[in-house]
């Protein structure tokens, strides 16, 4: 392997577990955003004030759409879905990738069941502090948002599973 290969692999796998610079914390105010977004393979604007009004939020940024990790995780935050949705949370995860991507993943991977939103410019992970040291990428870090508009929950790290049972703990909290 020659030492550009090895320095790509070396910034790849260390961006891919490394958190976010600097996530909002418990307390601060939650940006307020409208993006693209799909479920069920059909596109949308999803409207993060609306979602609030309904209830808590779990805003979840994942790097990329059908690597191994985000596929996942995805599956997980499926599965997950009915549950959240009795404690009147909405989810929804957002990522760098387009929306014909998305409509694509939320079909397979999402099962339907939650929507993904596409940040192509990156405005909403800026906006959450969840941009990755990949160009193009998102860090994994995931957010519960009360209906207060307050980031209620953290959670960075690489592992996705942990992103879905810590979430669902501190939706289970706010009730």
């Amino acid at each position: 392997m020659n030492k550009l290969a090895a320095f790509l692999l070396a910034l790849a796998t260390a961006s891919a577990s490394a958190p976010a610079l600097a996530a909002l914390k418990p307390g601060d105010q939650a940006p307020v955003f409208k993006t693209p977004a799909a479920l069920a393979g059909q596109a949308f604007d999803f409207d993060m004030a609306e979602a609030l009004k309904k209830g808590p939020v779990v805003l979840y940024f994942f790097p990329k759409a059908f690597t191994r990790g985000c596929t996942v995780e995805a599956n997980a935050f499926a599965e997950a879905t009915p549950a959240f949705a009795a404690l009147g949370a909405t989810v929804i995860g957002i990522s760098h990738d387009s929306i014909d991507t998305l409509k694509r993943f939320s079909r397979e991977e999402c099962r339907d069941k939650f929507a993904v939103g596409s940040d192509p410019k990156a405005r909403t992970i800026k906006a959450y502090d969840a941009g990755s040291l990949m160009p193009g990428m998102a860090s994994r870090i995931s957010y519960v948002v009360g209906q207060d508009g307050k980031i209620a929950f953290t959670h960075e790290g690489s592992n996705p599973m942990e992103h879905v049972e810590a979430t669902m703990r501190a939706v289970k909290k706010l009730k």
